[in-house]
């Protein structure tokens, strides 16, 4: 019997990650996701990070249309990969899964950190846009906003918004951004 506050101890599964494996880690912090069923871990962000990732989750939120659903942190199941965007938007209508299906997803947006910089520049936009979703975009520190459209199997740059500067991006629906507003 292991007494409170003894390390939990687990496995490896024998072939690859799936998500009922996720369950298995704690509550810490971590983010833990499944790229083509192998396990990603990425380390607790800072506060400035999860302050900013709820700026943007406000922003989207104040312009959004009814029926649509602004979530920080929520799971994405893509194939064999399981993955967790900083901000999801759903489309009205969406199944309301744990793990959503891309199909329900308009928008998922990354915000950027040292820990991070590679996977979300890199793979996940790769994972997302393979996914069909519509629209990707990345904050960046400073803050800035880069912002990607679909274009077949791939994003393409559909602009950016800087610091003090303020922009309109009509994707997944028409929102005003100022990204200095978010610190």
């Amino acid at each position: 019997m292991l007494s409170q506050g003894a390390p939990v101890r687990w496995s490896a599964p024998e072939g690859r990650w799936t998500e009922p494996d996720l369950h298995l880690f704690p509550q810490d912090g971590h983010r833990y996701e499944i790229v083509d069923g192998s396990l990603h871990v990425t380390p607790p962000m800072d506060e400035a990070h999860d302050s900013l990732v709820e700026a943007v989750v406000g922003t989207l939120r104040a312009a959004a249309p009814p029926g649509w659903w602004v979530c920080a942190r929520l799971g994405i199941e893509i194939g064999d990969s399981n993955v967790v965007p900083d901000v999801t938007v759903l489309r009205p209508h969406s199944s309301g899964a744990i793990w959503v299906d891309p199909a329900d997803v308009a928008l998922v947006v990354e915000v950027e950190a040292d820990e991070t910089r590679r996977y979300d520049r890199l793979l996940k936009p790769a994972l997302y846009a393979g996914a069909g979703i519509p629209a990707y975009w990345r904050v960046e520190p400073g803050p800035a906003l880069r912002a990607y459209a679909l274009d077949g199997t791939e994003y393409r740059d559909a602009g950016g918004v800087d610091g003090d500067e303020q922009g309109r991006l009509d994707a997944p629906y028409p929102v005003r951004i100022t990204p200095a507003a978010w610190r």
